[in-house]
């Protein structure tokens, strides 16, 4: 075990509340920290650094954790830039356009595949993410949902099942056989190979009642619970998640006062997508009126091919300030700790004594630079040992 002194750290946001200004994020000015090559190890004030196998000199350089990207959908063949263009134009986002995905990914190979996502997966760690979450959802049959979710696997720890993305053209008379097949057969062989399952529960896709079946069927296989909801227009998906003590649920786009209220009455976080609504044109969400009742919000990218190829968190910072009105610091927190929050995570997220050793080095003394300059910040990308993306740590 190698023992690093990094110092020279202009600001360190730790998001650990016991450390530095005693703030949420955990600030300290003038830090220092010492990481083995898995782990967090100390943390503090420059002044007080102990020693070390080695020593980096950051020169006066803001650090600030890993983000968490909690919610994507990497493993797709195809693109549909026309639908971007159509909507420029004026014509709105239904969720049709997942079953031309759905035909491209089902007649690509494995190894494409695989090779897409890895690549999809890299420039999002280029961008610091450290930690993120895989859905499957683009196949939509037994064995092609297990294929899909066999490539996350090679891409990240964090891989969730997402048969319930659409109903596919074949099952278009007989919506209660896929909701059937889902629940059933297709739940028996994708459950070992996920630690999540979701459902798109929204006008066009499923409703609370078929949500419901999914999900409890899940639990039943030991599966954490996501839900994509409240995207397209108002509906039960945020009620949906709550009742069941689902982890997150994401979009969030429309939600009444009842809603929010739940959610801040509840564990479950409010995942909001900035990304989404950029490429849509629709109005963004407020994060704000979540923040102020007291709700947890993650922020992630969401991306995917049709509604927001984005693989930047720190883009997605920069539209939560722009358009949701949180603040850098609020913004910061919700893609890293909040996005730790919405996957159960107290490893990743935040750069903690015993925390995975996944950290960014910003080009900027400061780290609201995030939110100052449009991209152009991140520095160096450092993670523990594991693939980028990845909760594994290898011996």
């Amino acid at each position: 075990m190698s023992a690093r002194l990094l110092r020279g750290i202009a600001e360190l946001t730790t998001n650990d509340p016991s450390l530095g200004d005693g703030s949420p994020l955990g600030r300290l000015t003038d830090a220092a920290m010492v990481l083995d090559d898995d782990a967090v190890v100390w943390v503090g004030p420059a002044s007080r650094a102990p020693a070390a196998d080695h020593a980096v000199d950051l020169g006066g350089r803001a650090v600030v954790p890993g983000f968490v990207d909690s919610h994507t959908h990497l493993v797709f063949a195809g693109e549909r830039s026309d639908e971007f263009a159509a909507r420029l134009a004026g014509q709105p986002y239904d969720g049709g356009g997942i079953r031309r995905t759905v035909a491209a990914t089902r007649a690509a190979s494995s190894a494409d595949l695989l090779a897409a996502a890895r690549h999809r997966r890299d420039r999002a760690h280029r961008t610091g993410t450290t930690t993120i979450e895989v859905k499957s959802g683009y196949e939509l049959t037994v064995e092609g949902e297990v294929r899909l979710l066999e490539v996350a696997e090679e891409v990240t720890d964090e891989v969730t099942f997402l048969g319930a993305h659409v109903v596919p053209p074949e099952y278009a008379g007989d919506r209660e056989s896929y909701v059937e097949l889902v629940a059933g057969e297709m739940m028996v062989a994708c459950a070992p190979r996920a630690r999540w399952a979701d459902v798109f529960c929204e006008r066009g896709a499923f409703s609370v009642e078929e949500a419901r079946v999914i999900l409890t069927a899940a639990r039943q296989h030991g599966l954490g619970l996501r839900v994509h909801g409240n995207q397209l227009g108002p509906g039960a998906g945020v009620a949906l998640a709550v009742e069941l003590q689902a982890a997150s649920v994401d979009h969030c786009t429309h939600l009444s006062d009842e809603d929010v209220a739940m959610l801040a009455g509840s564990s479950t976080v409010a995942t909001l997508l900035p990304g989404a609504e950029f490429f849509s044109g629709d109005p963004a969400p407020s994060g704000r009126r979540l923040l102020d009742a007291g709700a947890t919000v993650a922020l992630a990218t969401d991306c995917n091919p049709g509604t927001s190829y984005l693989t930047s968190m720190a883009t997605a910072i920069w539209l939560a300030v722009r358009e949701m009105g949180l603040s850098p610091d609020e913004a910061l927190w919700a893609a890293t700790a909040g996005g730790a929050r919405a996957l159960c995570r107290t490893d990743v997220g935040n750069l903690g004594v015993g925390a995975r050793a996944d950290l960014v080095v910003l080009d900027a003394p400061r780290a609201v630079h995030l939110a100052y300059r449009f991209g152009d910040v991140i520095g160096e990308v450092m993670t523990a040992r594991g693939t980028p993306g990845s909760s594994r740590v290898p011996a």
